[in-house]
């Protein structure tokens, strides 16, 4: 960096990036941490990475409102892309509380500020446990990282292929939330049509008082065997949103 209006002007562009992807990512965007402390960390690491992003070939250490606008939205590709995981275990936690019978359950969701299911809090918790656990909060820091090597500061032009890829990608949060789920409702199903079978052979046992807690005592085994697989399935799908925002900012026609 030659100067200190090169370099703040580095910082600050970097700081919108960081911001972006802080505001929205799993575990970043958590309201557990401070507002402050969130506004420490990416300050932070904007303060490091200023003199080298800003020295890099094609970087525009100018600030104006398209680069402002391309570099929130770099932030928001990561973010909002892998915001998708928090949604999909919040979509799987409501059909496994359906399952349970605890629909009506609800909790304060701390991130969104809504009520939510019961064990859809649970399954946003254990997530965050495997993204923590995984050190996939890291990687997904590391990628932003490399992101201002392929996307140079101020470098970064918003194109109509994103909103499309966006959707698409929430579009899969469905799916994926019933194969996480699919242990627990198949078990669930099962159960249900082994209680109706036995009520039709016995009409005098008490079905309806059978059926729910049978389901509930099933499911939570089963849900305790399939926590085995959550690391490995989230780790997947973390990959491939990672993946997609990485594809999204290197496609052609994105970078200024």
């Amino acid at each position: 960096m030659t100067d200190w209006t090169s370099f703040l002007s580095a910082m600050v562009l970097a700081l919108i990036r960081v911001s972006g992807m802080v505001g929205f990512a799993p575990f970043f965007s958590s309201t557990s941490f401070p507002v402050r402390t969130k506004a420490v960390f990416a300050a932070a690491v904007a303060f490091l990475l200023a003199p080298l992003v800003g020295s890099l070939p094609h970087a525009h250490n100018s600030i104006s409102c398209s680069a402002i606008v391309g570099e929130l939205a770099v932030g928001l590709v990561y973010g909002l892309s892998l915001a998708l995981i928090t949604e999909m275990l919040l979509f799987a936690g409501q059909i496994v509380g359906m399952q349970f019978s605890f629909s009506l359950v609800n909790l304060l969701d701390p991130n969104s500020a809504i009520q939510t299911p019961l064990l859809g809090d649970v399954f946003q918790l254990m997530g965050t446990l495997v993204l923590i656990a995984a050190g996939l909060d890291r990687i997904l820091l590391a990628s932003v990282v490399r992101s201002f090597r392929v996307v140079p500061l101020g470098g970064f032009a918003l194109a109509p292929p994103a909103a499309l890829a966006m959707v698409r990608a929430a579009g899969g949060v469905f799916l994926a939330a019933l194969e996480l789920a699919a242990p627990v409702v198949a078990a669930t199903l099962l159960v249900e049509i082994a209680v109706a079978l036995v009520g039709k052979l016995s009409p005098q046992l008490p079905v309806m008082s059978l059926t729910v807690p049978l389901k509930t005592l099933t499911g939570f085994v089963i849900l305790m065997g399939s926590l085995a697989l959550w690391p490995r399935f989230i780790e997947a799908r973390f990959a491939s949103l990672l993946d997609m925002a990485e594809r999204l900012l290197a496609a052609p026609g994105w970078g200024g």
